[in-house]
């Protein structure tokens, strides 16, 4: 049976740091953006040589702000993954974009490249929570790009939104969800913000939506996005038929992943680790990629088992009972199986068959539900 795998590249570059980013982001000039593109490219060289994991299914371009970047050097960063990787006829190719950096012929550029889907960061369609965020651009510089993407040949597009903003009210968020929806995208994401520390968000005091307000905006969110035919299949991830994305779900069920470039966290082998957050040791180092590693973790039976409970229970779909014992060689039941049958017993978790689920009330307590397999 052919092995499967990912790849993460990082691009960290954006014109301005948003408000409430903790990414590992920042601004930079064009000789800097050079030089870390070319030690991407040794760095992706050095890991890709001789290696035989498995095809690619999927490859994942995130940031910061990768449509920073010129279809020029996209074309070299993908030229220099399929030099080394063998990928799946069908993988996946995901290019994150911002409003605001966008233009006919480089999106035109990003095709020809390779790349097959777009996220493009709308947050909102209300120009006064847009600047409450930090955000570079307006919601007509989003509607511009969207229209762009779709001219330049890009049919398979994912919007993403946040709600529980400062000063959003129920109305604009339902506002937001409703506008987004019509234009038709494959794919929306709907995330709650969360303040996290070390962002000016963090420092500020902030008119946020109330906790019951933020609860409905989600239940709001899975309401209309249903309507539009969008089904939920992961906790803030709705999409058509056919258009789930494979890299996230890849993630939530355990495929092996690289990930290239500065901070970038990768998961084979059964081990984990990052790269270093140091521009200046990641390019010197580049060359001796063991070099760039940091918090290498070699995971026990315990933690993958953890791992595969609550990052598989993300996804509506749930784990498999079947599934788990072939990986681990014992039943979901001789571990987990009191805790199973107390969150049923709440109403937190569905028992059907070969699956366990959250239930919709269970996905609004998923943190608190997910934390409980833990076997720590």
């Amino acid at each position: 049976m052919e092995i499967h795998m990912e790849i993460y590249v990082h691009i960290p570059f954006c014109l301005r740091k948003c408000r409430y980013c903790d990414f590992l982001s920042f601004p930079c000039g064009g000789k800097e953006r050079a030089r870390y593109l070319s030690a991407l490219g040794q760095e992706i060289a050095c890991c890709g040589r001789g290696r035989a994991e498995g095809a690619v299914t999927s490859i994942y371009f995130g940031g910061g702000t990768p449509s920073l970047l010129s279809d020029e050097q996209m074309g070299y960063l993908m030229g220099c993954v399929k030099r080394q990787f063998s990928l799946t006829p069908d993988a996946e190719i995901t290019m994150e974009a911002n409003p605001g950096t966008l233009t006919a012929s480089r999106l035109a550029g990003y095709r020809r490249a390779g790349i097959n889907r777009l996220s493009i960061g709308c947050q909102s369609v209300h120009d006064s929570e847009l600047s409450a965020l930090g955000r570079i651009h307006r919601y007509g510089d989003f509607r511009e790009s969207y229209h762009m993407a779709r001219e330049a040949g890009f049919a398979n597009i994912n919007v993403d939104l946040m709600y529980g903003l400062p000063g959003q009210t129920a109305a604009s968020w339902r506002q937001s969800l409703e506008t987004v929806c019509a234009l038709g995208p494959e794919h929306v994401s709907a995330y709650s913000l969360i303040v996290e520390a070390g962002t000016p968000f963090a420092d500020m005091d902030l008119d946020l939506p109330d906790e019951d307000a933020e609860r409905q905006m989600a239940a709001d969110a899975v309401e209309i996005l249903a309507d539009h035919g969008y089904t939920r299949y992961e906790i803030s991830n709705f999409a058509r038929p056919g258009f789930t994305c494979c890299h996230n779900i890849g993630y939530w069920d355990g495929t092996p992943y690289i990930s290239f470039g500065l901070g970038a966290s990768s998961y084979m082998g059964q081990t984990r680790w990052r790269n270093t957050r140091s521009m200046e040791n990641y390019l010197k180092n580049v060359s001796s990629p063991a070099c760039l590693r940091r918090d290498v973790e070699i995971l026990t039976i315990e933690n993958r088992m953890e791992e595969f409970m609550f990052l598989g229970l993300r996804m509506t779909a749930g784990v498999s009972r079947s599934e788990f014992a072939k990986r681990f060689g014992v039943s979901m039941n001789e571990v987990y199986g009191e805790k199973i049958e107390h969150f049923v017993r709440e109403k937190l978790l569905t028992n059907s068959g070969d699956r366990v689920f959250l239930t919709e009330r269970g996905l609004d307590l998923a943190n608190v539900v997910m934390a409980e397999f833990l076997l720590g």
